[in-house]
Formats: structure tokens, sequence, C-alpha cells
């Protein structure tokens, strides 16, 4: 098993989310988009709910506390889909 590690704490500085995707804006300047299939959660929230987000720790996590969904930036960049029901 490989082990993932970072010179650096990734850490989120802005983030959208539309019918399709997640967008996450790192604070290094790299961007992250990732189909909402991976989030179902995500995904089967309605608008309103997707874009009530808030960063937590600085940005080392992401919450949706509507759909009760929090997602850590490390686990995006290791590509970790949610294991989350619905």
């Amino acid at each position: 098993m490989a082990t993932l590690t970072f010179e650096t704490e990734p850490l989120a500085a802005q983030v959208s989310v539309n019918s399709k995707a997640l967008i996450v804006e790192l604070d290094d300047g790299r961007g992250l988009t990732i189909p909402l299939e991976w989030y179902l959660r995500l995904l089967n929230g309605s608008p309103t709910e997707r874009n009530n987000w808030q960063l937590l720790g600085g940005g080392y996590a992401i919450e949706w506390p509507d759909l009760d969904e929090h997602i850590g930036i490390e686990g995006l960049l290791a590509s970790r889909r949610s294991s989350e029901s619905p």
C-alpha cells in the first residue's frame, strides 16, 4: 500500500459546485475538478444545499452541513471516492 506524503499540507481556498462537478481551488494555485458521481450526497443535493459549504481548519476539508458531507483535500488529491450513501 502506498502512502501519500506532502511537503506542505494542501489547503482549499475556494469551492464551487455545479450540476456535474465539484471544483476546488487550492491555496497554492492548483485546481481540482471532480465529477459529482464520486460524491452522491452532492450529486443528489439541491443547488442551494450544494452551495452551502464551509472550509474546515483553514481549508484542510470542506463541509456541507445541509448534506452531512465532509470531504478532505488530501482525499481529493489521492482520488478517494466517497463510500457514503446518498
